[in-house]
């Protein structure tokens, strides 16, 4: 299937149950869960063989999810091989143009699901990042190293609320290296992202935080395709 093919329409991903899929803008699809079904396509089986078991796990929730997604929203994609870049951004053998990107938390809910979240957007570079609050407390010094200036809005909160809020500022600057493609190494932190943050722009990205639709932190970012 060539690009050109692979056009966004809506699907019924939200009806799946414990996941919750939005277009968080034209033609960027979002999704997050903790019920995703693993992935058992086998190039993202040898992606992942020799981690150690709990990664093997997480990183199959979160392709598996990616894969639903592109089921729904660009179907005839959803089996392509998932390879990385030139720059480490994933990329789907075949389909350079069609942005995809991927997150999960480290934590595990009572059942044993991890919170995974995927992002699909025709044409555009994208990225997606989900995180739980780094509780009961974030320490001060990571807190003024994310947010500089902007640390002592944060001191008047309640610690749980304060660590929610940082994992939201936290999910908008991974996002927004994830689409640039530059992870790290883009140095997330040194982005100047507002507290209680909703949409704006770094550099040629656009960023979205999802916290209108999410009881967790969930954010996307995106800009043009760029080559790979």
């Amino acid at each position: 299937m060539t690009v050109a093919a692979a056009t966004a329409r809506p699907g019924p991903a939200a009806r799946r149950t414990g996941t919750d899929t939005v277009e968080a803008a034209p033609g960027v699809w979002v999704a997050w869960t903790r019920a995703a079904v693993p992935s058992t396509h086998p190039a993202d089986l040898a992606a992942v063989s020799g981690r150690t078991r709990w990664r093997r796990r997480q990183s199959l929730a979160a392709r598996g999810l990616l894969r639903a997604l592109l089921a729904e929203v660009c179907p005839g994609t959803e089996d392509a091989a998932l390879t990385a870049g030139a720059r480490g951004r994933p990329v789907l053998e075949g389909l350079p143009h069609l942005g995809v990107s991927l997150s999960h938390d480290g934590a595990a809910d009572a059942t044993g699901g991890d919170l995974v979240a995927a992002a699909v957007a025709p044409g555009r570079r994208v990225g997606v990042d989900v995180q739980l609050p780094p509780g009961p407390d974030v320490p001060p010094g990571l807190v003024r190293r994310c947010l500089r200036e902007r640390a002592e809005e944060l001191a008047p909160l309640p610690a749980d609320r304060r660590a929610l809020e940082f994992a939201w500022v936290w999910t908008v600057q991974e996002a927004c290296v994830k689409a640039d493609g530059t992870g790290i190494a883009g140095r997330p932190w040194s982005l100047d992202i507002p507290v209680r943050p909703r949409t704006g722009t770094v550099r040629d990205l656009t960023w979205i935080a999802l916290r209108h639709l999410s009881v967790h932190p969930v954010s996307c970012a995106f800009g043009d395709a760029r080559a790979r």
